[in-house]
C-alpha cells in the first residue's frame, strides 16, 4: 500500500507561522537588509561572503553567507581599518525577521551618531549588568532556568522553545558571550544568534525584542522543519487572511535605482551620459518589444554543494 505524499501545490501553498523564531529563514536573507538598504553593497562572486554591505564609512559591515553555516555576520569597528570591535553571527537555520531588529538598530546608531567625533552608539561599552541585554525577553515573561551551568544566566520562553543564554565566564573581549536561540537541539533545527563579548547590551536587546514580537510571518509549508511543525500554528494565507508586507530585497533595490535613474536622464538629458541613456534607448525600444520575457533572477540562498562543518549546537 503506497503512502499519499502531499502535492507541490500545497507544499508551497504560502502559510503565516506563529511563534516566528521557529519560522526557520524561508530560503532568503533579503528582510534582513531592509533597514540599511540605502548603504553601499557589494555583490562578490568568489568565496563563501555573497553580499557585503557597509556603513558609508566602513566602520559596520553586513555580510551575508548564503552558502555557509553562519549566514550573516555583522561586525562593527572604530575605524574602517582597526580591528573588528564586536561581531554578531546568525546561522542558517534563524528567521531574517530576527536579523532585522539587529540592522535596523544599527541603522537608526548610525544615523544619530556624530560623524565628526568618530564615535557611535554602536561602539558602546556593554552594560555591567547582564539583564539589560535580555529585559525585553524578561519584560515578556521568560524566565531563568535554575538548571544552567556555572557561570551562566539562561533564559526560557513560556513554551521552553526558544531562549538566551548568557555566559560570564569571559576571558577575551571576543569570545561569545551572549547566544539566543529557538527551537530543538540539533544542526539543522536549532536557530541560533551569537554575539561577542563587547557587544553593546542595547544591540543585543533589539534583536531579543523581535523574539517576543507575536506578529507571524509568511513562508511556504516545505520551509518548516518537520521536527518543527508540530510546535508551530500554521495557517494558510487567503485573499482575507493580511498577509505581512515583504520586504524588498538588495536586487529589488539596485533595479529601482538604476530605474530611476534611467528615467531621471531621459527627462532631463542635460549631460553627455543623459544623452547617452536617451539615445540607447531609442535604438533598442522596438528590439524591446519583440523580446520575449525572462523571469529576475531571485537572490536567495543556493544549496551547497560542500557545506561547512556545523558548529556544536547549544
Amino acid at each position: 500500500m503506497s503512502v499519499q505524499q502531499p502535492n507541490d501545490n500545497y507544499l508551497y501553498q504560502e502559510v503565516l507561522v506563529s511563534p516566528m523564531y521557529l519560522a526557520g529563514t524561508g530560503g532568503t536573507g533579503d528582510p534582513s537588509f531592509e533597514p540599511v538598504a540605502h548603504w553601499p553593497h557589494r555583490y562578490l562572486d568568489d568565496g563563501p561572503c555573497q553580499l557585503v554591505i557597509t556603513s558609508p564609512d566602513d566602520r559596520i559591515r553586513i555580510g551575508w553567507y548564503g552558502d555557509d553555516f553562519e549566514l550573516w555576520k555583522i561586525t562593527a569597528a572604530e575605524e574602517a581599518t582597526s580591528s573588528t570591535r564586536w561581531t554578531a553571527t546568525f546561522n542558517h537555520n534563524t528567521p531574517p525577521e530576527i536579523v532585522v531588529g539587529l540592522t535596523t538598530a544599527l541603522a537608526r546608531d548610525y544615523a544619530e551618531a556624530n560623524v565628526y567625533d568618530g564615535n557611535g552608539r554602536f561602539l558602546a561599552n556593554p552594560s555591567i549588568y547582564w539583564a539589560d541585554a535580555v529585559r525585553p525577553l524578561t519584560d515578556a515573561g521568560w524566565t531563568r532556568n535554575g538548571g544552567a551551568a556555572s557561570g551562566t544566566v539562561e533564559i526560557v520562553a513560556p513554551d521552553g522553545q526558544a531562549g538566551v543564554l548568557i555566559d560570564n565566564r569571559l576571558y577575551r573581549h571576543d569570545d561569545e558571550a551572549v547566544t539566543l536561540w529557538a527551537g530543538p537541539r540539533g544542526w539543522g533545527i536549532r536557530a541560533e544568534a551569537v554575539f561577542s563579548a563587547r557587544t553593546p547590551s542595547h544591540l543585543i536587546a533589539a534583536t531579543a525584542a523581535t523574539m517576543v514580537d507575536p506578529a507571524p510571518v509568511v513562508r511556504e509549508r516545505h520551509h518548516i522543519h518537520r521536527e518543527v511543525a508540530h510546535l508551530v500554528s500554521l495557517t494558510p494565507v487567503t485573499p482575507s487572511t493580511p498577509q505581512v508586507p515583504r520586504a524588498p530585497t538588495p536586487l529589488d533595490v539596485r533595479r529601482t535605482a538604476v530605474t530611476q535613474a534611467v528615467q531621471r536622464a531621459a527627462r532631463f538629458p542635460r549631460t553627455a551620459a543623459g544623452l547617452r541613456v536617451v539615445a540607447a534607448r531609442s535604438r533598442t525600444s522596438t528590439a524591446a518589444q519583440t523580446r520575449s520575457d525572462s523571469p529576475a533572477p531571485a537572490f536567495a540562498a543556493r544549496p551547497s554543494a560542500n557545506a561547512s562543518a556545523p558548529r556544536r549546537s547549544r
